[in-house]
């Protein structure tokens, strides 16, 4: 994104303009390349189309056709996708909405129960709580530009150059409040582990290694894509909470933490 330089003259066109502006902005202006990109796949596609035709005795013009449109459509598909990926941060959608949909699409079905916008009185509050049959997590929902790296360094998480200290912290301290009041008011003796769903932003594996689950976690903290983090919690077993134990839990959450609206 462009910034302010004394050795280069400022461009009026960016002067007060916003990174989410801008990058809607570079969007559009990249338009017509990404056409001309989209037709090379495409006529790419239809060589190979007919290469294959004559190697296993097909009707070379339909299969050539057929592989160009394909080609296209995944190309087209791998754009709005990445587009798509940045409408939290745009502010065209609302994290928590998409997440918290998500999460009952992955979870409800699984014995888990997914509670929205509540907050220990007087102290922290979360975007979600989510009980189930192997523990209780808080997700909260973040959105960084789409070229922010998100990455572990032995146990330490980074976010481009700043540390991820004050974010893990936060969620930490979110989750040890809430366990503390569940555990008094219920006789359960529960830990709650924190996750952050970052919309937009690229999650590095450890180590600097682009990871293929968008899952990572350091310093007490998880940090996932939304459409990883219910599949991450049914393979954690934190707990064994039988399903009196889940609706005693969900219902005394319903009762003292305060809903937020």
């Amino acid at each position: 994104m462009p910034s302010g330089s004394i050795y280069v003259p400022q461009d009026e066109k960016f002067t007060g303009a916003s990174p989410q502006n801008l990058y809607v902005t570079f969007w559009y202006a990249g338009r017509k390349n990404r056409l001309r990109v989209r037709a090379a796949i495409a006529v790419g596609g239809f060589v190979v189309g007919n290469l294959l035709a004559v190697r296993f005795g097909l009707a070379a013009f339909t299969t050539g056709l057929v592989l160009a449109a394909a080609a296209a459509l995944t190309d087209f598909l791998i754009a709005w996708r990445s587009y798509e990926r940045t409408a939290v941060w745009r502010g065209k959608r609302r994290g928590e909405v998409r997440t918290g949909r998500l999460l009952r699409r992955g979870l409800r079905k699984y014995g888990y129960r997914v509670m929205d916008g509540r907050a220990v009185p007087g102290e922290a509050s979360i975007d979600h709580l989510v009980i189930g049959p192997g523990g209780l997590w808080i997700v909260d929902n973040e959105a960084w530009a789409p070229d922010t790296i998100i990455a572990r360094y032995g146990e330490r998480l980074f976010f481009d150059e700043k540390f991820g200290t004050s974010a893990a912290k936060g969620l930490i301290n979110a989750a040890s409040s809430m366990a503390t009041l569940l555990s008094r008011e219920t006789g359960i003796d529960v830990r709650i582990s924190p996750v952050l769903a970052v919309h937009s932003g690229k999650i590095v594996g450890g180590d600097g290694i682009w990871g293929w689950g968008g899952t990572i976690t350091g310093e007490g903290l998880t940090v996932a894509y939304p459409r990883r983090i219910a599949r991450w919690i049914r393979s954690q077993d934190d707990a064994e909470l039988t399903d009196d134990q889940i609706e005693l839990l969900a219902r005394t959450a319903a009762r003292i933490l305060r809903r937020m609206s």
